[in-house]
């Protein structure tokens, strides 16, 4: 028959040559293949973890051993199944050392709200002691510990150098004749004179009187700049402090321990 086409299907043999079954991995696609190496490299990680411990807990402590000597580097342990050990008492450590900082600084706070410095404890002072504080800015300044807390409350002020020029001025009344010249010269040019790092606030005509002074200097010869800071401390930062949470709270804390 001239003219018409026949149309020939052709089943492909999967018993032919060159004909494979195709494989279930490369059926469920490229998301499945590697869903499947996941698995795999999942349990390969496991037994070797597995494997690894085992050695850290059947492998005898090194440093026990007889003629062995290990270095205290860690870094040169590495490759060893003794450095697992290592690693596990160094992520230790940051921990004890935390609770160490942590106990430091509970150990710090009562000093840090009184105002005090950490060598003077409060257990060397009475209620009553600090209570007389509050009598005069003298009994304040004849202790040692309230001149400290005091100190402190003027530093944040703005304004330590108040009891820092007042001690000096103590402290030169103590001095030999023949020192007189040089500490006279330190304490002028660190308080008094007009372009001083601590400048006091004392009048035009004390200041000038000051420096005429101590060109012949005399254990009295900072008294009148001295008893000029004194009464300014006296009616201006000395009622502030006694009203300062660093007063009050050493107080109250001293009242209650009194109490116990």
């Amino acid at each position: 028959m001239q003219g018409t086409r026949v149309r020939v299907l052709v089943r492909e043999d999967p018993t032919c040559r060159g004909a494979t079954k195709p494989h279930s991995s490369e059926r469920q696609g490229p998301v499945s293949r590697r869903y499947i190496r996941q698995q795999r490299r999942g349990r390969a990680d496991t037994c070797l973890l597995r494997a690894l411990r085992a050695a850290a807990i059947s492998t005898p402590r090194l440093d026990k051993m007889p003629g062995v000597f290990l270095s205290a580097n860690p870094q040169e342990l590495k490759g060893t199944d003794h450095s697992l050990l290592d690693d596990k008492t160094q992520k230790r450590r940051p921990k004890t050392f935390g609770m160490d900082v942590k106990a430091y600084l509970r150990s710090m706070i009562p000093h840090l709200e009184s105002g005090m410095k950490p060598s003077k404890s409060k257990d060397l002072l009475s209620a009553d002691e600090v209570k007389q504080w509050s009598e005069s800015l003298e009994k304040l300044l004849a202790n040692q510990t309230g001149q400290d807390i005091f100190g402190n409350f003027l530093k944040s002020e703005f304004s330590e150098e108040n009891i820092e020029f007042w001690l000096a001025c103590e402290d030169y009344k103590k001095t030999e004749s023949d020192l007189l010249h040089c500490k006279a010269e330190k304490i002028y040019k660190a308080f008094v004179q007009s372009d001083a790092a601590k400048q006091i606030n004392i009048d035009f005509h004390t200041r000038e009187s000051t420096a005429k002074k101590i060109k012949a200097p005399t254990p009295t010869c900072f008294d009148e700049a001295q008893k000029i800071i004194y009464t300014l401390m006296e009616k201006d930062s000395y009622p502030r402090f006694l009203k300062s949470n660093i007063y009050l709270n050493l107080l109250n804390d001293l009242q209650a321990n009194s109490l116990k």
